[in-house]
């Protein structure tokens, strides 16, 4: 069984004036908010324990139903930050998934991640540079490192490229922690130094890359599930822009099939 936590807290700015009163994740994409498209797929996994991290706007969350925990501090604080919020759930009787609010990916790279065997699996897309090519004239400007090992782990993240060949995928903003992991992952943010400089970001601002980093640099097994497209980000207006334009074209669906 799976525990999935969706982040969901912070004020989306690239997005308005459409997040101007809504939050992120209740962005429409044909049709749909991304919340609901996530939702509906990890539903369709068998996944049911949902709760979404709010914070900005999380009164139009609770009011469509979803099981919701508050950031009250969503404003002052980042994505690990909001993870703990929801530290309850993070009880070690199932696997965990971790999700950011604003994705949405394919039921088959949600089984693929799920049938990763490893104490933290993170779904990478080797396809990243087809992507990002839709959505930047520059995507070295964007993308972060990521390193692979021969076996498929994760050796580096989250860090500025200068290069192609230090991108062997990009992480896609969805995690997997093993059931056997789940209290060994909570303790190990509890020990982690709160005066410490992590990528250049206080602790409370850390941001998930650089969490994962720290795990990896003390021994954790991290392993790529790797996908090939099949996931979108909406990050930003022109990104919206462009995958509502492909999808009027009919093309959308070569790079990320959107269920109905």
């Amino acid at each position: 069984m799976t525990t999935a936590i969706i982040l969901a807290a912070g004020q989306g700015t690239r997005l308005r004036p459409i997040t101007n009163d809504k939050p992120k994740c209740l962005t429409p994409l044909k049709g749909k908010t991304l919340l609901a498209r996530q939702v509906a797929v990890l539903q369709s996994a068998g996944i049911t324990d949902i709760t979404v991290v709010g914070g900005y706007r999380i009164d139009q969350i609770r009011a469509l139903g979803y099981q919701c925990l508050e950031n009250t501090a969503y404003e002052s604080t980042n994505m690990v930050s909001t993870l703990f919020c929801a530290e309850a759930k993070m009880t070690g009787q199932e696997d965990l998934l971790i999700c950011y609010g604003d994705i949405i990916y394919q039921p088959d790279n949600l089984h693929t991640l799920l049938n990763t065997e490893a104490e933290i699996a993170l779904m990478i897309d080797k396809e990243w540079r087809r992507l990002w090519e839709l959505r930047l004239e520059n995507p070295l400007e964007d993308a972060e490192t990521l390193k692979l090992g021969d076996d498929g782990a994760v050796l580096e993240l989250g860090k500025k490229p200068q290069r192609y060949d230090e991108i062997q995928g990009q992480y896609t903003g969805l995690i997997k922690i093993s059931q056997a992991k789940v209290k060994d992952f909570v303790n190990f943010f509890h020990q982690l130094p709160k005066d410490q400089n992590y990528d250049g970001q206080d602790f409370d601002n850390m941001y998930m890359t650089s969490f994962l980093q720290q795990l990896i640099d003390t021994g954790w097994q991290v392993k790529a599930a790797e996908v090939s497209n099949g996931w979108l980000e909406i990050d930003s207006v022109d990104d919206l822009e462009t995958y509502q334009s492909l999808e009027e074209q009919g093309k959308l669906i070569t790079y990320c099939r959107l269920e109905d």
